[in-house]
């Protein structure tokens, strides 16, 4: 028959076991976990029944009080909309002078407008419209398919080579993939382009101006300074969207150039469009460059 062992210095009981003349003591759970641990499950139990909690197939269990955080987000949702009702239906409805006439009007634009921006088309044009590689800068005076109110509202509403069915469309043939230009002609070009930068030679018939005229000046002018309707870039200037070393060059006039933008309208309201607009001119006036 064993003897229980109680320690002297703690009073609790040993359980008998003893490493080099240490013993285990029998030490009894605190009463404030037990507690703990009961009030837990009391507080688990209550949530069961008041709160949604268990999952059932395509549906859950709803709770007798009801409580649903994606409703709640959605009520949050409605009420900051309708807070900001009117002025949203301004920028929905009033012409741009008018905006731009209501300073405040305009703040509340261009403030909400940045993060929208940012969500939406920072990832292409970069951070400000500083632009990048095959995506046009927007931090400067120079558009390639215009900049006013009318022309950014437009683009950004039906996209540049999108599905929209009134989608901006531009392409750059591939003149040397589809055998639209002899490899010589691809060189002769590849050549002249650069040359524009002074501007088109009145009356020049070298090799590289006649195939310009014949080839080029549909889309891009007889001048080469671009022309907004098709979306053909100004040539002249120091502005490329792709670059314009004869590397880059003649890749483009190998395989052609086809840019794509998003029709923002089946996902934006109106008047985010139009505060987008705004935000956009306003990247523009901050400054200009050499370079997209």
């Amino acid at each position: 028959m064993s003897v229980e062992e109680r320690d002297p210095h703690s009073g609790y009981l040993t359980t008998g076991h003893d490493w080099n003349g240490i013993k285990e003591l029998n030490t009894p759970v605190p009463r404030i976990v037990l507690l703990f641990i009961a009030v837990t499950h009391v507080f688990a139990l209550v949530a069961w029944i008041l709160l949604p909690t268990w999952p059932l197939g395509s549906t859950y269990t709803k709770g007798l009080l009801g409580g649903d955080a994606k409703t709640a987000v959605a009520a949050d949702i409605a009420a900051a909309t309708a807070a900001r009702a009117d002025w949203t239906k301004a920028l929905a409805t009033e012409d741009y002078a008018t905006i731009r006439a209501n300073p405040d009007l305009m703040a509340r634009a261009l403030e909400t407008a940045g993060p929208l921006f940012g969500q939406n088309c920072q990832v292409c044009h970069g951070k400000e419209g500083i632009g990048g590689h095959g995506f046009p800068r927007l931090a400067d005076t120079i558009w390639i398919w215009g900049g006013t109110d009318a022309d950014i509202e437009t683009t950004l509403r039906h996209g540049i080579n999108s599905t929209d069915p009134d989608t901006r469309v531009s392409q750059m043939p591939a003149f040397g993939r589809d055998g639209l230009l002899t490899p010589a002609e691809i060189d002769t070009l590849v050549d002249y382009v650069p040359t524009l930068a002074a501007g088109v030679i009145p009356g020049d018939t070298s090799a590289g101006a006649v195939l310009f005229q014949n080839n080029c000046a549909a889309c891009h002018g007889e001048d080469a300074k671009g022309v907004k309707d098709t979306g053909a870039q100004n040539l002249t200037d120091a502005d490329w969207l792709y670059g314009g070393d004869k590397a880059t060059i003649r890749q483009t006039l190998m395989n052609g150039r086809q840019g794509v933008m998003p029709a923002w309208q089946p996902r934006l309201s109106d008047a985010q469009i139009r505060m987008l607009t705004l935000y956009v001119q306003s990247l523009s006036a901050k400054g200009s460059g050499d370079a997209k």
